[in-house]
């Protein structure tokens, strides 16, 4: 495993990070916890000292899978978490921003984390309006900070864009994205750049697509319940089932899996501090952790995938029959 610095924060993350998303229970199905304990614990044992979560994910559940499984480690590991958006099962958040609820929120995180401090705290997909309105909002993360609550805050950001407004409005140094293979918006509008050029921690979520570009489903799955994935359209899901064959030659014929060309592609940027795939149990963890030991993509390889997105983009996202925003956090 291989570690970078996330920005100018006084944290250093492994490369690949462990997502905590899906062992939350409530967003890809059920899961066991006694796998996810043992994802964790292999994860840790890979190198993976990097751990992102959210009060949102499970109610809190993978919080608690996390205090319980570094307990006693606390100071060997690094745990971003996040507040401000609330349960919900479509693409319509509610939100809350005020002061006094993202307090709440991070006694509420910190007693299920099983600690006295959290790493890196996240305002979790506020609109750019959020931030601006609740004025004390700023001044409560700095005094948090101040009492050693957080050691470290910035924005998990609805899109690339809100999150170079947050970084031009407001002087957030530390951001969370989603970046993959099908969607390089972060890319294109100058995110990665400006990461390099200012030393910004850049967080990299959703490099697996939902899971999509593991090469492992094909678009035709039915999910149910409060799997996320069950708000998007069937042709939607069908695209992404079989996006990761377009950039089969990244794959085929060599020593990768889909899902470690995928992830090798967004560590291969120097903009990036970490990339956080969503793992549930031991299996996962492998192959992904084995990304990070691998060579970098070829410069003929990277021009061919930039190449294939930009003939492709509307076809990978095509949010027309929305009415709201997707939650694109994860």
């Amino acid at each position: 495993m291989k570690y970078r610095k996330l920005g100018q924060t006084c944290l250093t993350v492994s490369e690949l990070g462990f997502g905590t998303w899906g062992i939350g229970g409530n967003a890809y199905g059920q899961v066991d916890d006694n796998e996810s304990k043992k994802a964790l614990k292999a994860a840790f044992t890979s190198g993976i000292n990097f751990y992102d979560t959210a009060n949102l994910y499970g109610n809190g559940h993978s919080e608690e899978l996390l205090g319980e499984v570094f307990a006693g480690r606390r100071d060997e590991v690094i745990i971003a978490t996040k507040g401000g958006t609330l349960p919900h099962t479509t693409f319509d958040m509610p939100q809350d921003f005020s002061s006094r609820h993202i307090k709440e929120a991070l006694v509420g995180s910190l007693k299920r984390l099983k600690t006295d401090y959290i790493d890196l705290y996240l305002l979790h997909s506020p609109k750019i309006v959020d931030i601006e309105r609740n004025a004390d909002l700023l001044n409560t993360l700095e005094a948090s900070k101040k009492e050693g609550k957080i050691l470290a805050y910035g924005v998990s950001a609805r899109t690339p864009d809100d999150a170079m407004r947050a970084i031009d409005k407001f002087g957030f140094n530390v951001v969370e994205v989603n970046f993959n293979l099908i969607d390089q918006r972060a890319l294109g509008n100058g995110l990665f750049e400006r990461a390099r050029k200012d030393k910004l921690g850049l967080i990299i979520r959703t490099p697996l697509t939902f899971g999509f570009l593991t090469g492992k489903l094909h678009g035709d799955e039915t999910f149910v319940g409060t799997d996320h994935r069950s708000n998007w359209p069937k042709d939607q899901l069908k695209r992404w089932g079989q996006a990761h064959q377009l950039f089969s030659f990244l794959y085929k014929g060599k020593n990768r899996t889909p899902a470690q060309a995928a992830l090798r592609y967004c560590l291969d940027y120097e903009a990036v501090s970490t990339v956080i795939p969503g793992m549930i149990n031991i299996h996962e963890v492998d192959e992904n952790v084995a990304s990070s030991g691998m060579s970098s993509l070829t410069v003929e390889e990277i021009d061919l995938i930039k190449h294939i997105y930009k003939e492709k983009e509307a076809e990978f996202y095509d949010r027309s029959f929305q009415k709201v925003k997707p939650n694109e956090a994860s």
